[in-house]
């Protein structure tokens, strides 16, 4: 600085005036001038003060302590859901096994009142959330959601309260089904609080919310998830899967495994979950088909279609298409249905016998793994005038390229359930003509096959063409090579390329071969491919099973291949965990008679031991007990008589000879074949029927004193065995004599004297009446 220019001495001090007209600018410059008379400028306008939110937790934090708690909440909800149930743990408690975990809910709930938003949003504290919803009763349910109000349009797009929300609606089901039938939960009345609205309204409510975002929201990665919930709860009768397989839809595999890991099985911990038939008022269809005007009238149909192709919008846009087509909404002109499949409801209506060109976009959704799920719904609900032309433009002219492809075959295996006979008949004629039947055999892809079974027996009609593709399909040509259609189609291998003669061998060469060279051990890896290629297929199995629910005589191909086989093969398919759901299938089909199911069942007689003595084997066996007849089951158990040792030793065995009641069998035959005949136990089926007024009322028997605590001697016997030894060896009882039965005599029990005296004991015994053989042999 010039020397010139600096100044020398104190600096000026400004006054108190000065000071404050500085101040009043300031202040202008933040804060709005309420009037004009205010100091400074009136064009000067404040910006507002904007407070940074997290967008993770946009209601703040949970405090550290609250946190803390809640993680204790969790571990003993944890603790209480693994456990059986309330009977077996507290049965000998004195007071209400509810009583302390309602006391400890009431304080969690309390604890919770004022932070739900907060806790929602926290990714520890919103599984807990998640966890205490399946033991909310239906008024502290309509207390929580109540308490959200106003803020789902925010907490659905959230990482974790949008599974809050989720769980929320999933649980919501049961209380409004129960309001529907006029069950209301005791409201605890307060003049300080205002009027609690009903969960079904809070429900049409939060819809009136998140009804103007609908279009954005279905794109969210957060809120699709939670609006499928939602659609599920306004219309679940639209949906034709069942209850329990919809909610499990909800998640994607990666969440559900996620689910499974970290936050395991959810339940009341109060009462077991009913599954009930869910009923919803009049209102929530009203409300569903509102959310399907909202994409029509806010999209086009270009945008439409663009959903269609994305994976987070699919399953929601899939949904809508049910719910439009319950509601008899998707046979209208620009429906969210004609706008996927390129206005061809439009065309048919308008131009009924005016030929249609295929559209690119349609033939693009039958082979993207997205839209194909979509296509599949579209296919299995659109009307049925608009079916045909639709079979007839998209899936006929390409109907062999197509059942072999990995993806479009499940929408070809879709559109065959709703063939009708004509259309079948054309389906099994173009698949047989280009030789498509063989290269779906060796894609392994048999799902079109089945379908083919499935519709030909709803339609009852075309069974023989289809059983001929299906033996066409495995080359089996003449008579005696469909013998071998059922380890062809369990391997889903033709028979040119060798099949294995038993589930054995194939089991045995299924283990890698070990070869040594150089002193290094290597494993053979052709072994390994062939023998993976010859391990039994589900898909073949469901085939096979499918084939045997064909009426006759189209299911008796099946039936003379599992004829032709030893029974070391049936065995070595019973115990296997795929084919032995073939001889399920076989006692369970209602098409199958009952004189050939007992034939079937006689095969295994001698061999019953091994059949057993397996985990799967052994539930084979109880189906064959369950289905035969009484005389088959004597033959069964009589058989069994030599291997009862062997029963006993076995691990899987000795349950069914539990079932069996061998020794009741060699004692007693009559009282055994009354049990099984169904008849009351302690009647012989020899015995004269006497009339109801000549019997003679049972006289009570004199038990024992009874005394206090669970020892084994007071133990009611469950069984007749047990019952039996408990009579001939005594315990201070004295019953009657068991009836006669088949020459044997019965015995009185020898009455045991109070003084437990051995000599009167042996004495009672001595003068037991004896029987003409041991009178015979004293004579002599």
């Amino acid at each position: 600085m010039p020397r010139e220019n600096r100044k020398r001495g104190k600096k000026h001090r400004k006054s108190a005036v000065e000071e404050q007209a500085e101040q009043s600018v300031e202040d202008a410059q933040y804060d709005a001038p309420d009037t004009e008379d205010q100091a400074g400028p009136s064009w000067i306008v404040s910006a507002p003060r904007l407070e940074e939110t997290n967008p993770e937790a946009p209601f703040g934090y949970v405090d550290a302590d609250v946190k803390a708690y809640f993680r204790t909440v969790d571990l003993q909800l944890r603790e209480w859901q693994d456990q059986k149930g309330l009977a077996e743990t507290e049965e000998d408690a004195d007071i209400d096994p509810n009583e302390e975990r309602r006391m400890f809910f009431v304080a969690a709930l309390t604890e919770m009142r004022g932070k739900e938003k907060q806790l929602a949003t926290d990714p520890d504290c919103s599984n807990i959330l998640e966890r205490m919803s399946h033991s909310m009763d239906d008024f502290v349910r309509r207390v929580f959601v109540d308490s959200m109000m106003g803020s789902y349009e925010q907490l659905v797009r959230h990482r974790f309260a949008s599974h809050v929300c989720q769980t929320l609606f999933t649980v919501a089901a049961s209380t409004i089904s129960r309001e529907t039938r006029g069950i209301f939960p005791v409201m605890p009345g307060s003049e300080d609080q205002g009027e609690l609205r009903t969960l079904s309204d809070l429900i049409l409510e939060i819809c009136e919310e998140l009804r103007p975002s609908f279009t954005s929201l279905i794109m969210d990665p957060f809120a699709s998830h939670v609006l499928r919930a939602l659609l599920l709860l306004l219309s679940p009768s639209s949906l034709p899967q069942p209850q329990a397989l919809r909610q499990n839809n909800l998640r994607s595999k990666k969440s559900a495994s996620w689910k499974n890991k970290h936050i395991g099985t959810l339940k009341s911990v109060f009462d077991e979950d009913k599954q009930e038939a869910y009923s919803v008022p009049e209102s929530f269809g009203t409300m569903a088909v509102r959310f399907v005007e909202v994409l029509e009238f806010q999209l086009d149909a270009n945008e439409v279609r663009a959903l269609a192709a994305d994976k987070v919008a699919s399953p929601v846009l899939q949904m809508l298409l049910e719910i439009e087509s319950a509601h008899d909404m998707a046979d209208q002109p620009d429906s969210l249905m004609d706008r996927i499949i390129a206005g061809l409801i439009s065309s048919c209506r308008d131009k009924p016998n005016a030929k249609i060109e295929p559209s690119d976009y349609v033939n693009t959704l039958l082979r993207d793994p997205t839209s194909s799920h979509l296509l599949e719904t579209v296919v299995s609900r659109v009307p049925q005038p608009v079916f045909s032309p639709l079979w007839q433009i998209y899936i006929r002219p390409k109907l062999g390229r197509l059942a072999n492809h990995p993806i479009a075959n499940f929408v070809v295996a879709r559109a065959i359930e709703r063939t009708d006979e004509e259309q079948l008949m054309e389906c099994c004629v173009d698949l047989e003509g280009d030789g498509a039947l063989g290269r779906i055999v060796k894609s392994t892809r048999l799902g079109v096959l089945k379908a083919m079974v499935d519709r030909s027996k709803n339609l009852r009609a075309r069974g023989k063409e289809v059983t001929e593709a299906i033996c066409t399909a495995f080359d089996l040509q003449l008579s005696e090579d469909r013998r071998l259609i059922v380890p062809c189609a369990l391997y889903m291998l033709p028979l040119k390329s060798g099949i294995p003669n038993t589930i054995a061998d194939g089991q045995e060469e299924s283990k890698p071969k070990i070869v040594k060279k150089g002193g290094h051990k290597k494993s053979v890896t052709d072994a390994s491919r062939q023998a993976a290629a010859q391990e039994p297929k589900i898909q073949g199995a469901l085939l096979l099973q499918s084939m045997l629910q064909l009426p006759s005589p189209h299911h008796e191909v099946v039936l003379d291949s599992l004829r032709s086989l030893p029974t070391d093969d049936l065995i070595d398919l019973a115990h296997h965990p795929i084919s032995s759901r073939i001889l399920d299938a076989v006692l369970d089909s209602s098409e199958i008679s009952p004189t050939v199911k007992r034939k079937f069942i006689m095969t295994f007689i001698g061999s019953f031991h091994t059949l057993v003595d397996h985990r799967i084997g052994s539930r084979v066996a109880d189906k064959c007990w369950a289905v035969a007849d009484p005389f088959l089951k004597e033959k069964i158990a009589r058989s069994l008589i030599t291997h009862e040792q062997f029963l006993a030793a076995s691990y899987y065995g000795k349950f069914f000879a539990r079932r069996l009641r061998l020794p009741l069998l060699q004692r007693m035959p009559e009282e055994w074949k009354a049990l099984q005949a169904g008849e009351p136990q302690g009647v012989a089926a020899t015995a004269s029927v006497q009339h109801p007024s000549n019997l003679k009322p049972r006289e009570p028997t004199k038990t024992a004193p009874n005394h206090k605590g669970k020892r084994k001697r007071d133990v009611k016997p469950e069984d007749d065995i047990d019952a039996l030894f408990q009579k001939s060896l005594g315990q201070g009882v004295k019953r009657s004599a068991l009836p006669e039965a088949d020459g044997w005599p019965s015995k009185k029990a020898a009455p045991k004297t109070e003084d437990g005296n051995l000599h009167d004991v042996l004495k009672t015994i001595h003068l037991a009446p004896k029987d003409d053989k041991r009178k015979k042999r004293r004579t002599k």
